[in-house]
């Protein structure tokens, strides 16, 4: 499937008419809702709009990964407004996130799109083939939406707001908001129920057209099944149980794997590989997709390209790996490595707003082709034209099947068994050889870590559900973060500042303090703090608050979660 974006207006008050505006207690109505749910064809041209949301800067664009500033893996280094900070400090308080309430609203809007074909399929004497497969689709973006709101704002003690169209009758337009579950636990059961309807109706991919690449399969909702177990067993470890078999069935009849260099993972020509699962289907050329490699990319991309350079490595992650760790060199750049843009051999260093000293390379590789105009631009067709809107033709992974490996371990290893197979494929890949026997949770984190980085697999709220159990990781989400200063951020040879106290600007006063730290046991010199501690309250922060205009707008429908103002 590729880039078809519906656009009419016809077509989006037909599959929204329950959407998110709460407020309105008029239903909107439809225009020709009986007339339009009648063939293949109208059925293939509603599911094009369930997968609009993808490609939008507020999800899988950038506003999704802000939450990641309370990671330890990465560091915002252009200055952030306070909405992105507050995430960032986990200083949460219903108001002043800013973009999150653009992805719960986002979320809930193609919730409901696919809500509405599951209705209007299952209202049908008879289904064909086509319309079996489209009704599996948006059984599998009900779930996927879903799971993208319950595991981020679902406790055990207060669920999340959800309606399955079919429950009423007659069509629920009058139901304005959706019933809010007593817990997530009821969340997470509705979720795999709607896995299990999606993966019994669709196919797996390798026996999906090249037409059809990125929509929903057997594979994705099988995958998503996996962590959806793998959060609701925090509540109920029994839950572990079912993954390794699930994650089995993913290579034995889905046939997904690693494939045999993971640096080959994140090139273009790999993107539709065994190891792909489910990812945003992008284009540079139509500007389509997620715009996400351009957001990763350096500030100005060195007088090339726009790149808006929001995320870099920090100094923590970079120490996470191993020495001969092949992921390394593959994820992350630091001063002095050769990269090749646009056509062009260079050098990394990184001048542009603040200083971290790292650059993740995972993205970077549309970027090797094409050439530089007499201008100086950068210029290729796989890549956007337009540096405001930076797409790419690499498809941004949301599941791997590398992350499926890393769930089999973690239920064995919870489970009390041995999880040392799937963890050592993970780390024989990545030149590590067989370290383990009989791996320990720790061990897991780090696999776990080193193999997702900068990637959307949500390294915060991996940290927050491990807390509860493993109350050490508390100290991980909480600590400060560094870099690396250098005495010329313009020379990818440049030294490293001396250690001690500078005056930069000649004032007699204290600009930086540069020093020598022991991070993951390991000494560096030239280390600056980018980024001061913050605390974890896990009463509260681990889950995100509603919105307090959401809260306030349901009228006692919408109960706020636990330690967040609702008024």
């Amino acid at each position: 499937m590729k880039y078809k974006l519906l656009s009419t207006i016809a077509l989006s008050a037909l599959l929204c008419t329950s959407c998110q505006d709460w407020l309105d207690v008029k239903p909107e109505g439809s225009p020709s809702q009986d007339s339009f749910w009648k063939t293949d064809a109208d059925f293939t041209t509603a599911t094009y709009t369930i997968y609009e949301n993808m490609s939008l800067e507020e999800t899988w664009g950038r506003d999704l990964f802000w939450e990641q500033g309370a990671s330890d893996d990465i560091f915002f280094s252009r200055s952030r407004g306070n909405s992105q900070m507050n995430l960032a400090n986990l200083d949460m308080d219903g108001s002043t996130e800013g973009s999150i309430k653009d992805i719960y609203s986002a979320m809930y809007e193609t919730n409901a799109a696919s809500n509405n074909i599951v209705y209007r399929a299952l209202m049908l004497p008879s289904r064909s083939d086509v319309i079996n497969y489209r009704l599996g689709e948006a059984y599998f973006m009900r779930a996927f939406t879903h799971f993208m709101i319950a595991y981020r704002y679902g406790r055990v003690d207060n669920g999340v707001p959800f309606d399955r169209y079919e429950d009423y009758e007659p069509y629920p337009e009058q139901y304005k908001i959706p019933e809010q579950r007593e817990s997530v636990v009821d969340n997470y059961r509705l979720i795999i129920e709607d896995l299990d309807a999606a993966a019994a109706l669709l196919p797996w991919f390798k026996d999906t057209k090249s037409d059809d690449y990125g929509r929903a399969t057997k594979d994705a909702a099988l995958a998503l099944k996996v962590k959806t177990l793998a959060y609701w067993a925090q509540h109920d470890p029994a839950k572990w149980t079912d993954v390794p078999a699930l994650v089995d069935r993913l290579e034995s009849e889905g046939a997904r794997g690693l494939l045999d260099d993971f640096s080959k993972v994140f090139r273009t020509e790999n993107e539709w590989s065994k190891e792909y699962i489910w990812s945003v289907n992008s284009s540079g050329e139509m500007k389509a997709g997620s715009v996400f490699p351009g957001i990763m990319l350096d500030n100005k991309g060195w007088g090339r390209y726009n790149g808006w350079g929001n995320f870099k490595p920090t100094l923590e992650l970079w120490a996470e790996y191993d020495e001969d760790d092949m992921r390394r060199p593959a994820t992350i750049m630091q001063y002095g490595d050769e990269f090749k843009f646009f056509g062009e051999n260079r050098k990394f260093y990184s001048s542009a707003d603040l200083e971290c000293g790292f650059h993740f390379r995972k993205y970077m590789e549309p970027f090797e082709h094409g050439t530089v105009s007499t201008t100086g631009a950068g210029i290729s067709s796989t890549v956007s034209s337009n540096g405001n809107r930076p797409t790419t033709d690499l498809n941004v992974p949301i599941i791997r099947f590398a992350e499926m490996l890393l769930f089999k371990a973690e239920a064995l290893i919870e489970m009390g068994k041995d999880g040392s197979e799937p963890l050592n494929r993970i780390a024989e890949r990545a030149g590590m050889g067989r370290p383990y026997a009989n791996p320990s949770i720790t061990d897991l984190m780090h696999e776990r870590r080193c193999e997702l980085a900068g990637e959307y697999t949500d390294r915060v709220m991996d940290l927050k559900r491990w807390i509860a159990k493993y109350p050490e990781v508390k100290s991980v989400l909480e600590a400060p973060k560094h870099g690396l200063k250098y005495t010329d951020r313009s020379n990818p040879e440049s030294e490293l500042y001396p250690n001690g106290s500078h005056d930069l600007d000649g004032d007699g006063n204290v600009d930086i303090v540069v020093e020598q730290k022991v991070i993951n046991g390991k000494t560096y010199n030239g280390v600056i703090r980018i980024m001061e501690g913050k605390s974890y309250d896990a009463s509260k922060d681990c889950v995100l608050p509603y919105s307090v205009n959401e809260v306030i707008q349901a009228q006692g429908a919408l109960k706020q979660n636990p330690g967040y103002p609702s008024n």
